[in-house]
Order: structure tokens, then C-alpha cells, then sequence
């Protein structure tokens, strides 16, 4: 059996999905787009008896990224991100927190990372692919051995992100979710940015992305 568990965390008012990645052996944590409420996410970690060691973000909006400074001053943790994404990290009308109701934030990711990047967390490999769209620096992070995909905002169980905010594409992201998602094995377990999980082989067959191809060549 695998030493890798997943707690979810809904946090924040867009009901963000963050993500505690743990060893179970090793006691190590990523943490994966805290976007807010950095003191329960704090909570929760120790209620699972676990040590972060990364936080790790699919892209920069306010929703994914408001809990990151504290977290990072807090567990003295290098913080990873699509290196084409920060910029967005770094400017609060592009990351949008200096303008939606909340705290304005602005930071430089430690970790900047490029397409197909592969490297070492809790043990494991991960591998981020880089899927412009709902923003020009989206990522999603691979993790082959354990069939686990960090979707972000990129791709959602039966929906897929919206494009209509800064350097957002939707041109891009069908692209991406077509092309370099849905290659990925069916039996990929899917964590998205909101809502429930899903994998490779029903989006390929349910989500809606797939007809928007279909009408637009």
C-alpha cells in the first residue's frame, strides 16, 4: 500500500480546494494551493502529525496563493510555481487579490519551475506540466507513481476553468486539457482546484471541453 494520503481543505469564498500531500511513514507535507486561512491549515497539519516541507501552487489567483506568506514565514518552506506564473505571484491586480475582497498579496515563488520539469517531493516524483489557459503560467503537477494528477484550475470534474480573467486563453486551455492531460493513463485520480475528484477516463468521456474541439475546427 502506498504512503501517500491526501486531505482536502475547502477554504476560503470561492470554496478553493487545498491540498495536504503527507508520507504517512515520513511525516512529510506539501501543501498545495492554500488559499486562505493559513491558521487552520497550520491546525490541520498538526492534527495529522505531519511536517510541511513545500508548498506548491498550480497558478497565482488570490484564491489559491492568500495563505502562502504566512505558511512559508511559518514552516520555513520553499514555495514551487510555474516560473511563467510568477509574475501573476508577484502583482496583486494580475493574482487579483488587490482587487476582490481580501488581503492584498504579493510574493516570489522560491522553486520556479518549467515545463516537464520533474523533481522530489515526499519521496516521489512529480512532474509539473505546464497548461496555459485559465492563466498564461497554469500548471499541473504529475505524480506517475502514485496515478495522481494537481489539476488546479485547469480541469474540473465534468467543467473545465474559466478564461475570462488576466492572460486567461480559452484557446490555450482546451489545448492544454486535450493535449497534455487527457494523454495522461484513465485511471489518473484527478484533484481539481474546486469541487469533487475525478479521473482522466470519465473526463474524457463527460467533460465538455471535448466538444468544444469537435465545433470550433
Amino acid at each position: 500500500m502506498s504512503d501517500l494520503r491526501i486531505k482536502t481543505c475547502v477554504l476560503g469564498a470561492v470554496s478553493t480546494n487545498c491540498y495536504i500531500l503527507y508520507n504517512c511513514t515520513s511525516k512529510e507535507a506539501v501543501i498545495v494551493d492554500p488559499g486562505d486561512n493559513a491558521p487552520y491549515i497550520m491546525n490541520k497539519c498538526r492534527e495529522l502529525d505531519v511536517k510541511p516541507v513545500a508548498v506548491a501552487l498550480t497558478h497565482g489567483h488570490f484564491d489559491h496563493i492568500l495563505a502562502v506568506p504566512e505558511l512559508s514565514r511559518s514552516f520555513h518552506v520553499p514555495v514551487y510555481a510555474s516560473a511563467v506564473e510568477d509574475a501573476m505571484l508577484a502583482d496583486t491586480s494580475l493574482n487579483l487579490s488587490g482587487t476582490c475582497d481580501s488581503e492584498p498579496t504579493s510574493f516570489h515563488a522560491d522553486e520556479l519551475l518549467r515545463d516537464g520539469q520533474e523533481f522530489t517531493l515526499l519521496g516521489l516524483n512529480w512532474k509539473l506540466i505546464a497548461t496555459p489557459g485559465h492563466t498564461a503560467g497554469s500548471a499541473c503537477y504529475y505524480i506517475a507513481g502514485e496515478g495522481v494528477l494537481l489539476a488546479g484550475d485547469t480541469l474540473f470534474a465534468d467543467s473545465y476553468g474559466r478564461t475570462d480573467l488576466p492572460t486567461g486563453s480559452s484557446a490555450q486551455l482546451v489545448e492544454s486539457i486535450l493535449d497534455k492531460l487527457f494523454v495522461l493513463p484513465e485511471d489518473t485520480m484527478v484533484y481539481p482546484g474546486h469541487g469533487d475528484p475525478t479521473t482522466i477516463g470519465h473526463e474524457k468521456q463527460y467533460n465538455p471541453v471535448t466538444f468544444y474541439r469537435r465545433h470550433t475546427l
